[in-house]
């Protein structure tokens, strides 16, 4: 079977993308609050109506490169056809948003029963405001209780970043257990899109890491630099132990990745995930934060030769550029300063998630336009770039990585 006909394939950060998963911002943005924005992991209010023009012009530039875009909505949607998986997802829906009132919850049934499935997975993502449900008599006592919480149910105003609540990782994918309880809800819309989409639900798709361990791991900490070699962030969003649990399965698995690496990353927002500071744009070429280049403790984890599930665990010392020619086993590294090193255009750029490039081919990444100075430095390395509109998506703090996950890549 060839790399491009599985229904998910992805071994490299640079082979050709063929199928990418994206979320169209939608009303969820329109739930921010500035009294909320610290619990939803927001810093600013992005404008819907610019949001999601920027995000089609993203979309676009994908099909003008021959990807085929999905959309989580769309995919959720279709999955939830049978009346008792909708059901299940609505209740799953109400256990994740604490709605524990019989009250509540009947009221909230009655409220989705008028909704078709998109309309449903829509407001799911977009969240419940108590106005929506002023009128009705039926509720629980927790309910009567004077509170000027305005929401019935948070919104999900982070799920236009779909890199992280899952992963593709060779032919299966990490279903994610996400940091903050805002966002680990985020992971049920994946959870059922692979369990009975009808693209999916004969597959047994692998699960190499599942949303009920007890420790984080997020998508943005993953990545993938080739057939044999995974990178991940011990980061703030991503604990060592959940590393330890995803390189026993997938490196006991038929997959061909030999070694995972595990590098120890500050805990703070500024270094949320790994591609946050550091993504490939091609074979030997790479863009960083210059607060990475080192030294790292890096760990690398690979199997036992005595069987079992064991690891074998190495902690080591050096620059990024010595650990990555060693495991990709290359004489050479370029490695890309954001805004070429320059304090204080690096800087204002890194806010801008100037590091986070989104490679649809080897040597060719899709940026925001805003990042001018780092995008002119790639250019001048011989990677070809595509630009983005950024004003609003970019107050997400997320950047082309962080609103995309692939699920086909051509093998290199």
């Amino acid at each position: 079977m060839s790399d491009v006909s599985r229904p998910l394939n992805v071994k490299s950060e640079i082979g050709k993308l063929k199928k990418v998963l994206l979320h169209r911002p939608g009303k969820e943005l329109e739930n921010l609050m500035p009294e909320y924005l610290e619990r939803l992991l927001f810093d600013d209010i992005p404008y819907l109506e610019i949001a999601q023009k920027e995000h089609d012009a993203f979309a676009q530039i994908l099909r003008d490169n021959g990807v085929e875009v999905s959309y989580l909505e769309n995919l959720a949607s279709e999955a939830i056809v049978e009346d008792e998986i909708r059901k299940q997802l609505v209740e799953d829906y109400l256990d994740e948003g604490n709605i524990i009132g019989k009250g509540s919850r009947e009221v909230i049934k009655n409220y989705f029963k008028e909704l078709n499935n998109k309309d449903l997975v829509e407001k799911m993502m977009a969240g419940i405001r108590k106005t929506e449900l002023a009128d009705s008599k039926d509720k629980s006592l927790s309910d009567m209780i004077d509170s000027r919480y305005p929401f019935v149910v948070d919104p999900m105003p982070n799920l236009y970043f779909t890199r992280d609540p899952f992963a593709t990782i060779g032919s299966g994918i990490t279903l994610n257990r996400m940091k903050t309880e805002t966002r680990n809800r985020e992971t049920l819309f994946a959870k059922y899109i692979f369990k009975y989409h009808p693209r999916y639900r004969n597959i047994n798709v692998p699960i190499w890491y599942d949303r009920k361990e007890g420790s984080p791991m997020e998508g943005g900490d993953e990545l993938i630099l080739s057939d044999k070699v995974i990178a991940i962030g011990i980061s703030a969003r991503t604990d060592a132990v959940s590393i330890e649990k995803f390189a026993r399965k997938i490196l006991y698995s038929d997959e061909s990745f030999e070694t995972i690496l595990a590098f120890d990353i500050p805990k703070r927002r500024a270094f949320m995930h790994l591609d946050t500071v550091f993504t490939m744009v091609d074979y030997d070429k790479f863009t960083i934060h210059p607060a990475i280049e080192g030294p790292l403790t890096v760990f690398s984890l690979t199997k036992n030769k005595n069987g079992g599930d064991k690891l074998n665990i190495v902690k080591e010392e050096a620059t990024l550029k010595e650990i990555l020619k060693k495991y990709l086993e290359l004489d050479n590294i370029t490695l890309i300063r954001c805004a070429g090193g320059n304090l204080i255009d690096a800087s204002r750029e890194q806010w801008n998630d100037g590091s986070n490039t989104l490679a649809i081919a080897p040597g060719e990444v899709i940026v925001y336009s805003r990042n001018y100075v780092t995008n002119r430095v790639l250019r001048d390395h011989g990677i070809k770039v595509h630009e983005m509109p950024s004003s609003e998506l970019s107050r997400g703090r997320g950047g082309p990585r962080c609103m995309s996950m692939p699920l086909i890549r051509e093998d290199l």
